[in-house]
């Protein structure tokens, strides 16, 4: 699987927000649900006004239970833990 320009993109300016020091971790609401989650941030100036540039959220349980990696032997495919075998 190829990973899409858009995606290699944001990274790349996460990267560089990192570098510069100008990444901040804000406490925000989730739209859909109204509770509060703890987002990354990439940090830019305005006008003189700071301008925050959300990027992803830090998970609440434990982060390996929402992802499933992919499958060397497959590159389309993705490990499921109960079973071992590629999915897609």
């Amino acid at each position: 699987m190829a990973i899409p320009e858009h995606a290699r993109s944001n990274f790349q300016t996460l990267l560089r927000a990192t570098d510069d020091g100008n990444l901040a971790l804000m406490e925000c609401a989730d739209a859909r649900t109204g509770e509060v989650c703890y987002v990354i941030c990439a940090v830019g100036r305005d006008d003189g006004d700071f301008v925050f540039t959300p990027f992803g959220h830090l998970a609440d349980d434990n982060p390996y239970d929402f992802y499933l990696p992919p499958d060397p032997r497959d590159p389309s495919g993705f490990i499921r833990p109960d079973s071992g075998q590629a999915s897609r």
